[in-house]
């Protein structure tokens, strides 16, 4: 027969055991959360960023969108060089 004082022992090590698991299971949810709401933040701001560039661009003329690419307008033959 095993004595109760075994079966106590047992059942705290499995209490335990139990508790740790939890612990690591709601850690590591709560780590995967985090993550996911930083890169949820860090996709709008991009966003954002690229609907200020493309409201830049948007509202550009010829000769302003040649110079922002670097080239050089010339306005006798309307083209960029």
């Amino acid at each position: 027969m095993i004595p109760l004082r075994l079966w106590a022992s047992l059942a705290a090590v499995i209490a335990v055991l139990g508790l740790l698991t939890f612990s690591h299971v709601k850690a590591y949810h709560a780590g995967a959360a985090a993550e996911r709401h930083a890169t949820l933040n860090r996709s709008v701001e991009v966003l954002r960023e690229r609907n200020a560039t493309d409201d830049q661009i948007r509202n550009l003329d010829d000769a302003g969108l040649c110079s922002a690419l670097g080239g050089r307008w010339m306005p006798d033959d309307s083209t960029c060089q």
